[in-house]
Order: structure tokens, then C-alpha cells, then sequence
């Protein structure tokens, strides 16, 4: 865990940069819009189930 931090802690502006040229290298510029849409909808989607469960869990204590 610790070495994970280690290695954000040193990703700088610099770095974004070449990683983001280098998935749009990748993927292209049509189908980056399409991967982007996807990552929000999983967020939204891992967001709603934590909240349900965290729901079920509240009702289960009362």
C-alpha cells in the first residue's frame, strides 16, 4: 500500500500529460469519448450499490 502512495506522489503535470497523449495515442480521439462515458456510468453505478448496501445495513440495525 505504501509503495502505491509512493509512486502517485510522484506523477507530476508532466507526467499527466504523457499518459493522457499516450491513451489518446492508444484509443484515438472517437472512441476516447466512448471509454469516458463508460468509466462515469461504472462510477455511478458502484455509488448507487454502496448506497444501497449501506441502506440495507442501517435498516438491519434498527
Amino acid at each position: 500500500m505504501m509503495t502505491a502512495s509512493i509512486f502517485l506522489g510522484f506523477v507530476g503535470p508532466w507526467q499527466w500529460i504523457i499518459i493522457g497523449l499516450a491513451i489518446l495515442l492508444l484509443f484515438g480521439g472517437r472512441k476516447l469519448p466512448e471509454l469516458m462515458k463508460g468509466l462515469g456510468t461504472g462510477i455511478k453505478e458502484f455509488k448507487d450499490a454502496t448506497k444501497t448496501e449501506e441502506g440495507e445495513e442501517a435498516k438491519e440495525e434498527k
